[in-house]
């Protein structure tokens, strides 16, 4: 199936996300866009996923519970898994690993936690933009034992991306897939050096409701679930040169 996605969305509940990105609004432009999946991705949590899911069904659009975290590295990484259960607890592992430093919501916004009519229920008070005390290998072995997959965020960034921070995309992660933020065609030589033999995502990483994609990437899936979606960032479809 030719399948058009967006996996890489942001939610009031992110303090750098527009308080219009609320799971109705999120899921209603995912449609008016033709959009068959997308992913909710909040900086470390998870807590707005499950609402979302909910929303969508109305809607027909997959949604694959998603967090993208900061690792001790200060890399973004996304975390897509196959239920809301792991993915929660992937968050617990992931809070307990933040620093115990309450947000100012003056300088940095509120981190709203929503119901499916798009009613506030909550904040969550910890400052979720903070990188946590875990390495990207500590990750990545949660995520797998997980049956998950993870995906560096943003690759072709010049902050908090692997390539920026790392210089290179380390061997025993055993990486499939890779995110970047630019038209393919516009990234630099060295960046399409780098990334050959993954497998290539083009997501909006939107915080607001206008910026999330349009209909013009497509997965070829299976089939129109999580399963085969994270079997898809899994898989080797080139040998690396």
């Amino acid at each position: 199936m030719r399948l058009t996605y967006d996996l890489h969305i942001h939610s009031a509940l992110s303090p750098c996300g527009d308080e219009d990105m609320t799971p109705n609004n999120i899921v209603n432009m995912a449609y008016i866009k033709g959009l068959d999946i997308i992913s909710v991705t909040d900086h470390n949590t998870v807590q707005n996923v499950e609402v979302i899911m909910k929303v969508a069904k109305k809607r027909d659009i997959l949604v694959i519970p998603g967090i993208e975290v900061t690792t001790k590295e200060e890399v973004h990484i996304l975390c897509y898994f196959r239920n809301t259960e792991d993915s929660k607890e992937f968050q617990d592992f992931i809070y307990r690993g933040l620093p115990n430093i309450k947000n100012n919501e003056k300088l940095f916004g509120r981190q709203l936690l929503m119901d499916e009519n798009d009613n506030i229920i909550g904040k969550v008070d910890k400052f979720l933009l903070n990188s946590t005390k875990y390495t990207i290998k500590e990750i990545n072995d949660l995520v797998n034992r997980l049956n998950g997959a993870l995906v560096p965020a943003h690759v072709d960034k010049k902050s908090y991306s692997i390539l920026a921070n790392l210089g290179f995309i380390p061997n025993e992660l055993n990486i499939k897939t890779v995110e970047v933020s630019s038209n393919y065609f516009s990234l630099s030589t060295k960046i399409l050096n780098s990334l050959n033999g993954y497998n290539i995502l083009k997501n909006s990483d939107a915080h607001y409701l206008g910026d999330i994609n349009e209909p013009v990437m497509f997965l070829d899936l299976e089939k129109k679930d999580i399963n085969s979606l994270i079997e898809y960032l899994n898989k080797s479809w080139r040998n690396k040169g």
